[in-house]
């Protein structure tokens, strides 16, 4: 059985891509910014039927905390197949890079990009262990600069040019890494998940979270080794 990492797992996109993984026989564990929230979403995921999952209690801004999960996943487990960066916040408003907080700013990439990257190292080793391993980090079509530069793109959604530019960063981390790690068997690929409605954008997505689930749980499942450094969404590639 093969096991997966998916950080921000408690809930949204994290949760319904936990119980996908679940259903098709992984083992999952779910990463949670503190046990209590964990332990509900296990309960529920046990309410359903689906038992090969548990809590791993990670807040990945915190690398005192990241490095306690890392410890504990190694006692459990000789190896990770699959690590899934999902764990992310939107940021206050306003988010306009002319007016906006900076500090609003550095909260943001300290979770999205900076916690992507403490995680990663962490994990890494235990990812090196996996027959196939793989690196997922959940992005979002706000963080792809040619959709931006798109006529006619400006919507409601711009307003998270900080939560954007966070992801643009974050793409750039999966390019990089990939090519760092071109040769060692691990991929690694930025996959968004699309205009969903979670409580990171106050609901307003179009999608539910198990559609948004869905583009996450495809990359997850294929064991390409050719196919990393890219950008992925429901139906083919992102253009960066």
């Amino acid at each position: 059985m093969k096991t997966v990492l998916i950080t921000g797992a408690n809930k949204g996109i994290g949760f319904e891509t936990a119980k996908q993984l679940a259903k098709m026989e992984y083992f999952v564990y779910l990463g949670s910014r503190n046990k209590e929230n964990g332990n509900e979403a296990i309960q529920k995921l046990n309410a359903m039927g689906i038992t090969n999952v548990a809590v791993l209690v990670i807040d990945v801004a915190d690398i005192h905390s990241v490095r306690q999960a890392r410890q504990e996943l190694e006692s459990k487990i000789s190896s990770l197949d699959i690590l899934i960066n999902n764990a992310g916040i939107s940021g206050d408003q306003s988010q306009d890079f002319a007016t906006g907080n900076v500090e609003n700013l550095r909260k943001i990439f300290d979770t999205n990009f900076f916690g992507t990257i403490q995680t990663t190292q962490e994990f890494l080793p235990l990812l090196k262990k996996s027959g196939q391993p793989a690196i997922i980090n959940v992005s979002s079509e706000v963080g792809s600069i040619n959709m931006r530069l798109e006529p006619g793109r400006n919507t409601n959604r711009d307003k998270y040019n900080a939560y954007g530019a966070s992801k643009t960063a974050l793409n750039a981390f999966t390019v990089m890494l990939a090519n760092e790690l071109r040769g060692t068997g691990i991929i690694v690929n930025s996959v968004t998940p699309g205009y969903t409605a979670t409580d990171l954008n106050q609901f307003q997505g179009a999608k539910t979270a198990e559609q948004g689930a869905k583009p996450i749980v495809q990359l997850a499942i294929q064991s390409n080794p050719d196919m990393t450094a890219k950008f992925f969404k429901d139906g083919g590639e992102v253009s960066w």
